[in-house]
């Protein structure tokens, strides 16, 4: 469930954020009675995405190589969540001056309700395609999460713009991108172990990538089950097993690596910059 707010919360405060760039700017122009058509179009794509994840469901169902479905999903999931950490890192800073400039250029209502549409549909594509693969572990636990992440990051958004609380929203994406990122190995490891499964079902040997390169022989009924009480929590976070595959050991870590130097490497020392920046004023 942590896996799932947290993703959830990142991704739809991402989607309030552009929102409220827009209807800022338009009330900015003069250009207020336009708000509408933003609504329509957030709405829509909101829609959208609950489809597509209904049908991507409905195709989950109907499947009887389950393992190479979740295989697929998390790698795919894994890419595109890296590509996001990465882009907000290297790209957000500029996020709102972009978005001002493409509102500007869309004048009628189809054209803002069109632009509203895609940049709020992304992220609610990438909600869906990032919890796909939790989804079809815990239900109940992703649904859970997907509506507490929501409510979150609607109500910092409203604290943000609505009520105008401070708060530096690089150093926060900073520290939700290595946490992301700690989520993300994870799927790439759970991934990786689906793959390895399924290769043994379809008869494919692996060789030394299918051996077992640990075993803590935790009971699967025991709290620190990777499916237990409190080892589920570690294995949604931090990729937590109480055995692994070699394979997966070597993509799960190996990412978790390459990703963590690559976040560091965009971000710099600026987030820890801009706190140390905040408590000399708030002290002077």
């Amino acid at each position: 469930m942590i896996g799932q707010f947290l993703i959830t919360f990142r991704e739809a405060l991402e989607a309030a954020i552009i929102v409220a760039i827009i209807i800022a700017y338009l009330k900015r122009t003069k250009r207020g009675n336009q708000v509408k058509d933003v609504w329509i179009g957030a709405g829509l794509s909101i829609l959208a995405s609950v489809l597509l994840g209904a049908i991507i469901l409905k195709i989950y169902g109907g499947l009887e190589e389950k393992e190479l479905f979740e295989g697929i999903a998390s790698y795919l999931a894994v890419i595109v969540l890296t590509s996001m950490i990465y882009w907000m890192a290297t790209k957000g800073k500029n996020i709102k001056m972009e978005i001002e400039n493409k509102v500007s250029k869309a004048i009628s209502p189809l054209a803002l309700i069109s632009f509203t549409f895609i940049v709020v549909f992304r992220e609610g594509l990438e909600t869906v395609l990032f919890l796909t693969p939790f989804v079809t572990q815990d239900f109940s636990g992703t649904l859970i999460g997907l509506i507490s992440g929501l409510v979150g990051a609607l109500a910092l958004a409203y604290l943000i713009y609505g009520v105008g609380m401070r708060i530096n929203l690089r150093t926060f994406f900073y520290y939700s991108s290595i946490l992301l990122v700690f989520v993300a190995a994870g799927l790439a490891g759970y991934g990786t172990h689906e793959l390895i499964e399924w290769a043994e079902e379809e008869g494919v040997s692996l060789g030394f990538f299918e051996e077992t390169a640990y075993d803590l022989g935790i009971p699967k009924d025991s709290v620190w089950s990777h499916k237990g009480v409190i080892g589920s929590v570690f294995a949604v976070l931090f990729g937590y097993s109480t055995s692994m595959e070699w394979g997966r050991v070597l993509v799960q870590f190996g990412y978790l690596l390459l990703a963590l130097y690559l976040v560091f490497k965009a971000y710099g020392k600026e987030p820890v910059a801009s706190m140390r920046n905040e408590r000399l004023k708030s002290s002077a």
